[in-house]
């Protein structure tokens, strides 16, 4: 053992030794396997750049999307009560909400929020699929029942993007309870005379679509999502037929008469936009502001002040 083994090489190795690299930098696409860099995939909305997969994403980053300059105020939500039925599988309820608490950072599985679209002023609510599976519990029929009356009072349409598994089984009954109570949530908008747009997104549903997820008055797509009240896997076992290629994806509820769009991710802004105003009875939305028209050269030497004539300077000579 000499100097050159105890600290050249070590130093040596230190200073090639390839660096750690954060394993949230590269994103795989489920569909295609394309490995996709995290900051390429953002401004993408989460839209795989190789086949064009609609990956999830969470509801601030769709309000900020959304928005003009990604501006938007949330809507506060009344709290239901805490695990009303004490319900406890391999953890208790109230543990299973603060740990998803934790890894998204939101109180629950929905997000309600105000703001405008083309200068289109607009109540929103999100689901988020990262929160349980988005299920529909108490707290998502009060989500739901406070933007129907935000939107009532400050006189808005609302647009829903739904993505959940269904109703939140630790609930009980009371997940169930919300498939009326979101309807009548929807017969309020109906009775004000608002438009009410839903967006369905990758997967939804269960009880979702039993209730308010085709309640609208426009239903729109994301292309390949999942939705049905039971998984072809279920009506597969239960019939013992194989099932049509594509049952129950967006495209295939298209062509049956069940969606009035199908509209990529990075388009649905101007979509919404478009329909929101003809519902609403407004010209096109302005897509942006223009500089004021430049005067012609004749009419800004008529417009610009005119030099003093000689008895005028003259003048002024005189009084000063």
């Amino acid at each position: 053992m000499n100097w050159i083994t105890n600290y050249v090489r070590p130093r040596i190795n230190s200073i090639f030794s390839r660096r750690e690299i954060p394993e949230n930098l590269w994103t795989k696409c489920d569909e295609c396997g394309t490995m996709l860099f995290h900051r390429e995939l953002r401004e993408n909305l989460n839209v795989c750049t190789s086949c064009g997969h609609h990956m999830a994403i969470t509801p601030r980053d769709r309000f900020t999307a959304l928005f003009d300059g990604g501006t938007f105020t949330q809507v506060s939500v009344p709290q239901p009560t805490a695990d009303p039925l004490h319900f406890r599988d391999q953890k208790k309820y109230p543990d299973r909400l603060r740990a998803a608490q934790k890894a998204t950072g939101e109180t629950e599985a929905m997000l309600v929020a105000s703001g405008e679209i083309g200068r289109t002023p607009i109540v929103a609510a999100a689901q988020d699929f990262s929160f349980m599976a988005g299920s529909m519990g108490m707290y998502v029929g009060n989500a739901i029942i406070a933007a129907a009356e935000e939107a009532v009072k400050l006189n808005r349409p609302l647009v829903l993007f739904s993505a959940a598994g269904g109703a939140r089984m630790q609930e009980g009954i009371l997940s169930l309870m919300q498939m009326p109570r979101t309807t009548v949530a929807v017969q309020m908008l109906k009775e004000a005379g608002l438009p009410y747009i839903v967006v369905l997104t990758h997967p939804t549903t269960g009880g979702v679509t039993a209730s308010y997820a085709m309640l609208g008055d426009v239903h729109i797509a994301e292309p390949g999502a999942l939705i049905c009240f039971a998984g072809p896997r279920v009506i597969e076992q239960t019939i013992r037929e194989k099932l049509p290629e594509g049952f129950q994806r967006a495209e295939y509820l298209l062509d049956h008469g069940m969606l009035d769009r199908v509209t990529p991710r990075g388009e649905m802004r101007n979509e919404l936009i478009t329909i929101l105003r003809m519902l609403l009875n407004l010209p096109p939305a302005v897509t942006a502001d223009l500089p004021a028209p430049e005067l012609p050269i004749e009419e800004e030497l008529e417009s610009a002040p005119q030099p003093d004539t000689a008895e005028e300077q003259a003048a002024d000579d005189t009084d000063k």
